[in-house]
């Protein structure tokens, strides 16, 4: 989510989660659901399954009656991208790691993006704009397949998520004020419910937060980044399930 020091608009209070979120109690989030078979995890698999967006079936933030102080009101809106990036050995998803100063979502796991500008013609486009301004990643390489439905964050934003083919051969430059690192984790990792887990956080007003979280090496992917990775799973579990 893009920070600019130069924009024009009022910020908001900061929000931080005021606990360690990959310390809480958790449970094993997969509920008998199956992984995601690498069948359908090639290119040509993700372009038929994401091209039908009438069968998609999505799990909502669980964060939605649960806004940091100040946040509160309409949602701003957002886009990000996911950025599936099709390598010889699989495909993998592109996630950056914020910089640690930021004023929103400091030093969290996030996909590339931010709020929609009035010179965005369609969220698809902020996607791209934000991701080729964080990461150097260039729209030319970029095969938009669809959008899912807004995620609404506890910070106070309605993000619509970007669902897009990537081919490999780009040269990234990231934003070294936004942007502390760019990595991927395989798709098939991501889309393994074994690899989900629900965290539960006591906040200071008695009221309990609860969260998805899948580490993954040295990263910890949380929050809001994590719950829209469990919608992408319960869009391309579709694909080999009955409906």
């Amino acid at each position: 989510m893009s920070d600019s020091s130069s924009s024009p608009r009022p910020r908001r209070p900061l929000a931080r989660p005021g606990f360690d979120p990959a310390t809480q109690p958790w449970v094993l989030a997969n509920e008998s659901l199956p992984a995601v078979p690498s069948r359908l995890l090639t290119p040509d698999s993700l372009r038929g399954t994401l091209s039908q967006p009438s069968t998609w079936t999505l799990e909502l933030s669980r964060d939605t009656d649960l806004r940091y102080p100040g946040r509160e009101g309409a949602p701003v809106p957002a886009a990000v991208l996911i950025p599936l990036v099709t390598r010889d050995n699989g495909v993998s998803i592109m996630l950056t790691q914020r910089a640690a100063h930021l004023h929103d979502h400091a030093g969290q796991i996030s996909f590339p993006g931010g709020r929609i500008e009035l010179s965005d013609s369609t969220p698809e486009a902020a996607a791209l704009r934000e991701a080729q301004e964080e990461t150097g990643l260039p729209a030319s390489y970029v095969e938009v397949l669809g959008s899912m439905p807004p995620y609404l964050t506890a910070t106070g934003f309605s993000i619509i998520p970007v669902v897009s083919l990537v081919r490999p051969g780009f040269d990234l430059a990231p934003d070294a004020f936004e942007v502390a690192e760019v990595f991927e984790v395989p798709l098939s990792f991501l889309m393994d419910p074994a690899n989900h887990r629900l965290y539960e956080a006591r906040l200071e007003d008695g009221r309990v937060r609860q969260y998805y979280g899948m580490p993954y090496g040295k990263y910890f992917i949380w929050g809001a980044t994590a719950g829209m990775l469990r919608n992408l799973y319960h869009l391309l579990r579709h694909g080999f399930e009955p409906r």
